[in-house]
C-alpha cells in the first residue's frame, strides 16, 4: 500500500513510529503536514493539494491530528474520504471524539461507564452544580484542555466555587467530574485497534499529582486488563466511530469509567511500557481493510 500519515513533524516519536512499521511491512510510506495541505473541492474530482501538485495514488491514510488543528485536519480527512481514500479514522468520528461534551453524551446514551459529571454555563447555581457531582473533592476540566493542562482538583466547596467562577469567567467551557478517589491517582491506558485492545498500561502519577499522565513525571507499567475494562474501552471506540483510539479508563469501585477517547493516541509510552508493537497493529488492522475493500469492487466490477 502506499500509505499517507499526516503529521505536522515527522520527528515526532509516533510519528517516526508508524513510518518505520510501514516501511519493515512494505508499505510505501509519506509523510506529509497537513495545514500544508489545500484542497480542491470539486463535483466528482476532490483533490488535495500539496506543494502545488495533487495528491494521488494514497491507498491509506493515518491522521495525526493536533488537538488544535481539529477543524483543518478533519477537513483534510474528510477530503480524503471523498476521494475514495481509507482512513485509519474518519473525520467525523475524530471530529466528535475532540468535543468533549459531546463524546460524553454519547458515550452516556450508549451505556458506557462514566464518571458523574456536570456541564453548566451559569454560576448562579454552583452549588447545585457541586451536588450532581457529589460534593467535594471534585475534578474540574476545561473542554479545550489536553495532556492534563486545564484539569483542576478543587478539594473543598469553596476551592471550587472560586474555579468554576475563575474559568466561567474567562468565558471557558468546563466540565465538573466526581472524583474517584479509591483510583489513587492512577488511571489505564487502552489502545483499541478495530475491534480489541491490542494493548495497556496503568499510568501512576506522580508523589501528590493526582493526573497521570507521563509527561506530568507519572510512570507506567504493563497491565492485565480485565473482560469488563477491555469490552468497556471497545465498546467507547465504537461508540464514537473510531478504528483507532486510546481509551482513558479509570478503576472505580462500581466498574471501569471512561475519562476520555483519544483519536490520535501518543504510541511512546504504551509502546515502551507494553513492549508491544502497536504501530504494526495498526498497520495489521489497515491491511485487513483494505484487503475487503479490494474483494468488494472485484465483485461489483463481476456483477457488472
Amino acid at each position: 500500500m502506499r500509505v499517507l500519515i499526516m503529521s505536522r513533524k515527522r520527528t515526532l516519536y509516533s510519528t517516526n513510529r508508524l513510518v518505520e512499521a510501514g516501511r519493515e511491512r512494505g508499505h510505501d510510506v509519506v509523510v506529509v503536514d497537513y495545514l500544508r495541505c489545500y484542497m480542491n473541492i470539486t463535483s466528482r474530482r476532490p483533490q488535495v493539494m500539496y506543494a502545488g501538485e495533487s495528491i494521488t495514488g494514497v491507498d491509506a491514510v493515518i491522521p495525526r491530528i493536533g488537538a488544535s488543528y481539529t477543524f483543518y485536519g478533519a477537513a483534510v480527512v474528510r477530503q480524503f474520504e471523498a476521494m475514495g481514500v481509507l482512513c485509519a479514522n474518519e473525520s467525523d468520528p475524530i471530529a466528535r471524539s475532540r468535543d468533549k461534551l459531546k463524546a460524553m453524551q454519547i458515550l452516556a446514551q450508549k451505556g458506557v461507564g462514566l464518571p458523574i459529571t456536570s456541564f453548566a454555563h451559569s454560576t448562579k447555581d454552583v452549588d447545585s452544580l457541586i451536588k450532581v457531582v457529589g460534593g467535594t473533592p471534585l475534578v474540574i476540566k476545561l473542554l479545550e484542555g489536553t495532556q492534563g493542562l486545564g484539569v483542576v482538583l478543587a478539594e473543598t466547596n469553596k476551592a471550587a466555587t472560586s474555579v468554576i467562577e475563575a474559568f466561567r469567567a474567562l468565558d471557558a467551557n468546563i466540565l465538573v467530574q466526581e472524583f474517584i478517589a479509591e483510583s489513587e491517582g492512577a488511571d489505564v491506558r487502552a489502545l483499541v485497534v478495530g475491534t480489541k485492545v491490542v494493548a495497556a498500561i496503568r499510568r501512576q502519577g506522580a508523589p501528590g499529582e493526582f493526573r497521570s499522565n507521563l509527561h506530568r513525571g507519572g510512570s507506567a507499567e504493563p497491565v492485565l486488563l480485565t473482560k469488563k475494562e477491555r469490552r468497556t474501552a471497545v465498546e467507547a471506540v465504537e461508540a464514537l466511530g473510531l478504528k483507532v483510539a486510546g481509551v482513558d479508563l479509570l478503576r472505580s469501585d462500581r466498574g471501569p469509567l471512561v475519562l476520555e477517547v483519544n483519536s490520535s493516541p501518543g504510541l511512546e509510552g504504551i509502546e515502551t511500557a507494553s513492549s508491544i508493537d502497536v504501530a504494526a497493529e495498526i498497520y495489521a488492522h489497515l491491511e485487513r481493510r483494505h484487503a475487503q475493500r479490494r474483494r468488494r469492487k472485484r465483485r461489483k466490477r463481476r456483477r457488472r
